[in-house]
């Protein structure tokens, strides 16, 4: 039976939602990995909606669920009805979205509040000693849960960002576009991505080696 890796998705596009190139390159290697890849998304409204070709808000209200689905083609479950007993291990791609709708961390700081199914699947994660990817922002989500710990994340190498994430008790550490850190004692792993990449190449290099690494445990 295949091993089963939960992606969190937060929507659909870089500015409210998901970063869908790097969802798909997550997906991507995660197929080539053998691995069943479980996409899911909390179902609620986006924090806002922003009209990608001009960059400017736009007055509708869409669903955080709704619109994950066009990134996994529809094969999507409601993130609520999900725990770590269903999975072997669990990504957060990054993208705005992600610090939007899966938490407030974006608008609100390292204080904001994190989605509780959220914040509950990464506890029984964490809890259950599965193994956490962490992509581009989404790093921060894992600062904010599971900053106690002390886990070591990485978004490359903005010091704002990262002295935010230093004030959730998690310990920041500088990383290249092409790399991932490991941390090894909580089995966390993060890479920049388009934190810090130039383009989609780049960033795969990141993820590639994220997936590969998270395979590589749970195998």
């Amino acid at each position: 039976m295949k091993k089963k890796v939960g992606v969190i998705l937060a929507g659909c596009g870089v500015f409210d939602g998901s970063e869908v190139q790097e969802s798909v390159l997550t997906l991507l290697a995660l197929e080539r990995a053998g691995v069943q890849a479980v996409c899911m998304a909390p179902d609620k409204d986006q924090f806002h909606v922003i009209n990608h070709l001009t960059g400017k808000e736009s007055n509708e209200t869409r669903n955080v669920l709704v619109e994950s689905a066009r990134i996994a083609r529809g094969n999507i479950e409601n993130l609520a009805t999900v725990g770590a007993d269903d999975l072997d291990a669990l990504v957060l791609p990054g993208g705005f979205g992600a610090a939007k709708n899966l938490s407030r961390f974006a608008v609100e700081g390292p204080e904001s509040e994190v989605d509780p199914e959220v914040r509950r699947l990464i506890e029984e994660m964490s809890a259950a000693r599965k193994p956490i990817g962490f992509l581009c922002i989404s790093p921060a989500i894992g600062a904010q849960v599971l900053g106690q710990t002390g886990v070591e994340v990485t978004i490359g190498t903005d010091r704002e960002t990262a002295s935010a994430i230093e004030s959730c008790g998690a310990r920041h550490i500088d990383c290249p576009v092409t790399e991932i850190h490991i941390d090894q004692e909580r089995k966390v792993i993060s890479t920049p991505a388009y934190m810090l990449g130039q383009n989609i190449l780049e960033v795969s290099k990141g993820i590639d080696k994220l997936i590969q690494t998270l395979v590589e445990w749970i195998s």
